[in-house]
């Protein structure tokens, strides 16, 4: 095994103490605590260019929503939050798409797209600003780019782990262990980290737009109440409704603060 990994890491030029480099170069909590700020993280071009040609070719292939009042309120509540998010370099759009499953997201540029599904969840428009600010606070903190930049890590932490374990079990069942153990390391597509921080700014901008910030709280009891998932929450890409909620109780005086 030794000899295996001294020659990976010549050829590579790596070290073992990359994966910790790795993980320890995240940007800067998106909110600070001692001043109530939120951090904004604009895109850069390129990101954006690529979030508004991903909206335009998922516009021309799923169907809009016709239904005017889901429409009318999307946007009412859209409207509302616009103004207290600014972003550099945003042209923000808002569209309901027909689609049952419980979803909304975001883009870089500022594309959100909500699904017809989600609105019969979030049946209050503070449940809906919940849900819209939460993509929101993902496109604010520039989530986007960190993800590419974890997910540009996976083959280089796969190989490495691989490297670690090497000699201990066949070589076929050391490359799996690597792989799923460089996905969990570098490239879970929005982190544990980076969902529950658009939690948190999410509950302020919606704070801010003039709702209440513990509808996100209803909002995720209402999910956990509809989630059959039985994924185990270390392997999901986004927290478990248990996880989010106790995080959001805790979290509430802060946003409450910012209420308008």
């Amino acid at each position: 095994m030794k000899k295996h990994l001294q020659r990976l890491l010549t050829n590579k030029g790596v070290t073992l103490l990359l994966p910790i480099a790795v993980l320890g170069c995240a940007a800067p909590a998106a909110y600070n605590a001692n001043t109530g700020q939120v951090a904004v993280r604009p895109a850069s071009t390129t990101l954006i260019q690529q979030g508004e040609a991903a909206f335009a070719q998922y516009k021309s292939k799923t169907p809009v929503s016709q239904n005017s009042k889901a429409r009318a309120r999307a946007y009412r509540v859209a409207n509302k939050l616009r103004p207290v998010i600014n972003l550099p370099g945003a042209r923000w759009e808002f569209e309901v798409f027909e689609d049952s499953s419980v979803n909304a997201f975001a883009l870089p540029g500022g594309k959100v797209g909500i699904n017809t599904g989600l609105l019969n969840i979030a049946v209050t428009d503070g449940q809906l600003a919940a849900a819209l600010a939460h993509e929101m606070a993902h496109v604010t903190s520039n989530h986007a780019q960190a993800r590419i930049q974890n997910n540009q890590m996976i083959t280089l932490g796969s190989a490495l782990l691989g490297a670690v374990l090497g000699g201990v079990e066949s070589g076929q069942q050391l490359e799996e262990i690597a792989q799923k153990g460089g996905q969990i390391a570098f490239g879970l597509t929005f982190s544990r980290t980076q969902e529950l921080e658009a939690d948190r700014v999410g509950t302020i901008f919606m704070a801010r737009a003039g709702y209440d910030p513990a509808e996100a709280i209803t909002l995720w009891e209402r999910m956990g109440a509809q989630s059959r998932s039985t994924t185990p929450e270390f392997l999901s890409t986004h927290p478990v409704s248990a996880t989010r909620i106790q995080k959001l109780r805790e979290f509430l005086p802060a946003a409450r603060a910012q209420q308008r």
